[in-house]
């Protein structure tokens, strides 16, 4: 029987997973969702938000609960949920299309602005948060396989991107949002002149 204390951090180590996996599983929405942006939404006016809620809170119950059982029955300490790559993989594919179409989209406006490779730039780094890529950089590198300098780059580079991809998705797609800084000054107003 297990004790409160080793029933506590499995639960833990579950919802751990659990959170990691709806993380990469909502990157894959957010580039999905501006994919079909970009390109799908000339075709479809139908609303997948639905279906977006299930893919970013859903799938992951579906490879979470397979290995939870695994860890159960095993206690396979090395056993690592498989399905990080997928999102991740996907994710880079969609990032690769949204840049081509972006870079057509500037050539074809390149009359209009001479500066189209710099816009480019701009446009790939601030998708970079967004959509995860990040994540793909070091994907094949496993914990167990890196050692020395190389593990101390991939820790630095993990633990600083995952602890302000939040930080850099609100600052480039809410707060330097210009429409976003016109309803804030909106409110503002009106808030000061309620008061």
């Amino acid at each position: 029987l297990l004790s409160q204390a080793a029933l506590g951090c499995r639960a833990a180590q579950v919802l751990m997973q659990y959170c990691i996996l709806a993380n990469h599983y909502w990157f894959l929405v957010e580039a999905v969702y501006l994919y079909k942006l970009l390109i799908g939404a000339v075709f479809s006016e139908k609303n997948y938000y639905r279906l977006y809620l299930y893919l970013g809170w859903g799938t992951p119950v579906v490879f979470v609960v397979p290995w939870m059982a695994a860890k159960y029955l095993k206690e396979n300490a090395d056993c690592v949920c498989p399905c990080t790559v997928s999102p991740s993989q996907i994710n880079l594919l969609i990032f690769m299309r949204i840049l081509k179409v972006i870079l057509a989209k500037l050539r074809a406006n390149q009359k209009g602005y001479a500066d189209y490779k710099l816009r480019l730039a701009k446009a790939t780094l601030t998708l970079i948060p967004l959509f995860g890529i990040h994540e793909v950089v070091f994907i094949f590198a496993t914990d167990e396989q890196t050692t020395g300098v190389l593990r101390y780059i991939k820790v630095f580079f993990t633990l600083f991107l995952n602890s302000f991809q939040g930080f850099l998705v609100a600052v480039l797609y809410c707060f330097a949002n210009k429409e976003v800084k016109s309803e804030m000054k909106k409110k503002w107003q009106l808030w000061k002149l309620d008061h």
